[in-house]
């Protein structure tokens, strides 16, 4: 997506950004809900407040990180407001071992459970997108040495985790 042949630089064409970075929004999203209906709620919510947004972008990257900044914020918005669900009907649930699709290998059900959820984001950022903590710090608005106690801490659990998951 070419950004330097704007009228302005408040003038991103949102289309061209759910080309190149829909994808990134959308397993943001989806790492950190747990699910694909609260993520595709967040990726309409996403790119509804570029569409009105009138903060000025300076680059591809600078948008990219605006992107993802929004997502994680949107994604606290969505976890905020969960409720604990009864399931009334027992036999209308359906469990990942049901739906092959729905299955996950044992190193995303451990990243899936990390505690803060912002771990999660980081792992994420730092292992799927290829970020540098010092490019996590000023998307999530962290120092760079809390981002990197934060990866050393998630590392940690994971192995702790996926280590349990080997004794089985």
């Amino acid at each position: 997506m070419s950004l330097f042949n704007r009228k302005s630089a408040y003038d991103v064409d949102v289309n061209e950004a759910i080309d190149a970075w829909g994808d990134t929004v959308m397993r943001v999203a989806q790492r950190l809900t747990g699910n694909t209906a609260d993520a595709e709620d967040v990726f309409q919510t996403v790119f509804m407040r570029l569409l009105r947004s009138k903060v000025r972008i300076e680059s591809d990257e600078h948008l990219k990180a605006w992107l993802i900044r929004v997502t994680v914020n949107c994604c606290y918005d969505v976890l905020r407001k969960r409720r604990p669900t009864a399931i009334l009907d027992e036999e209308s649930a359906i469990t990942r071992d049901e739906d092959p699709h729905l299955s996950k290998t044992p190193l995303e059900s451990a990243i899936d459970a990390l505690v803060p959820p912002i771990r999660r984001t980081i792992i994420h950022l730092y292992y799927y997108e290829n970020y540098s903590t010092e490019e996590i710090a000023s998307i999530i608005g962290e120092k760079p040495a809390t981002v990197r106690s934060h990866l050393h801490r998630a590392r940690k659990a994971l192995r702790i985790s996926l280590e349990g998951a080997g004794d089985e």
